[in-house]
């Protein structure tokens, strides 16, 4: 996904006039974002709302900060999503904490706007499988995200630009079930007059273009939730 168009950012902040803040700043920047009042809120938002980033403050009544951060980590959906945390704790022994708990980055209040901007914009990087050009492999099958090609077992994969991307979310957090709900999100952004239904057919096309003879198709439909690519069956 290029720029930050259709990236969605969760802010989880106890302070509203803080949380107005960061939501403007980064809906200006181009992102789409979700708030969160609270440490239980925001746990329910980071699993039913797919965010590509997760920003949350340390000190929250209730569930803190830290706390949510190893809840997120011990989620399937939300192992891999990036997390930065805000705190006025500006300690080693509370930075190293932070990073503990599962945290990928951590900024210490007050701190400016464009910095949080651009952090936010090097983990958003890091996170993008094949971001930085390099080959992306999950088992036998690779995608060289230059030539916008796919192979498996070492032979050609020839897809459309609709399953390349559907390949590319799902390759990004192998045996994540995906909804088709979320599908749509990541791989149609914008467009909602595209159907549910055009997603089985289009995950209907990219387990086709997998199939080999002998070895188990990596496109798995799970009844009543959605697809995952999974090799591990």
């Amino acid at each position: 996904m290029s720029g930050t168009s259709g990236l969605k950012i969760l802010i989880i902040e106890d302070e509203p006039a803080q949380r107005e803040i960061l939501s403007y700043n980064f809906d200006k920047a181009g992102y789409k974002t979700i708030t969160a009042a609270d440490g239980d809120e925001g746990l329910l938002r980071a699993r039913g709302e797919n965010p590509h980033m997760i920003i949350l403050d340390w000190m929250m009544p209730g569930l803190s900060g830290i706390e949510l951060c190893r809840q997120l980590r011990r989620d399937d959906a939300t192992r891999k999503t990036p997390i930065l945390i805000l705190t006025a704790r500006g300690e080693e022994a509370d930075k190293i904490r932070g990073l503990d708990s599962g945290a990928d980055d951590y900024l210490v209040k007050p701190f400016s706007v464009a910095e949080l901007l651009a952090r936010a914009r090097a983990m958003l990087r890091r996170a993008e499988p094949g971001s930085d050009g390099s080959m992306i492999e999950y088992g036998d099958i690779s995608i060289d995200p230059h030539k916008m090609r796919v192979r498996r077992n070492g032979t050609g994969i020839d897809l459309g630009p609709t399953e390349y991307r559907l390949l590319t979310v799902m390759i990004s957090r192998p045996g994540r079930v995906w909804s088709r709900e979320q599908l749509l999100e990541r791989v149609w952004e914008d467009n909602l007059e595209i159907e549910q239904r055009t997603v089985d057919v289009h995950i209907g096309r990219l387990r086709k273009a997998l199939s080999q003879k002998d070895v188990p198709n990596p496109v798995r439909t799970v009844r009543s939730a959605g697809y995952a690519l999974d090799l591990d069956v």
